[in-house]
């Protein structure tokens, strides 16, 4: 597997778990204590942190340490990587639409196709 295929795979399996979405949507307003992330989640502090560590082997975020306080940071590169990735299927997904569209319009004259 190459870095690039391992990279997305990693983000991909991050990006599974809804927990982990939830943080990485919260980082989205800005940075983060992992005590601000567990916050809104009926969860320990630890497991908090194991997704925290999901996430930055992703390199979805990124932790600094200001005086006692680590601070989460979102990383968009994992995300564009992603962008990336899915636009080979762009055409695809536009042709699958037309396709579909023009069943619809063909359904809604009455003709069969």
């Amino acid at each position: 597997m190459t870095v690039e295929a391992e990279a997305l795979t990693a983000t991909f399996t991050a990006l599974a778990d809804p927990t982990r979405r939830a943080i990485l949507a919260r980082l989205t307003r800005g940075e983060a204590t992992v005590g601000q992330l567990a916050e809104p989640f009926d969860v320990s502090l630890p497991a908090i942190s194991k997704h925290v560590k999901v996430l930055q082997r992703a390199g979805l975020i990124e932790q600094t340490r200001r005086a006692q306080w680590r601070s989460c940071r979102l990383r968009a590169e994992p995300l564009r990587d992603i962008v990336t990735w899915m636009g080979q299927y762009r055409e695809f997904l536009g042709d699958s639409f037309d396709r579909l569209d023009q069943y619809l319009t063909d359904l809604q004259k009455g003709e069969r196709p």
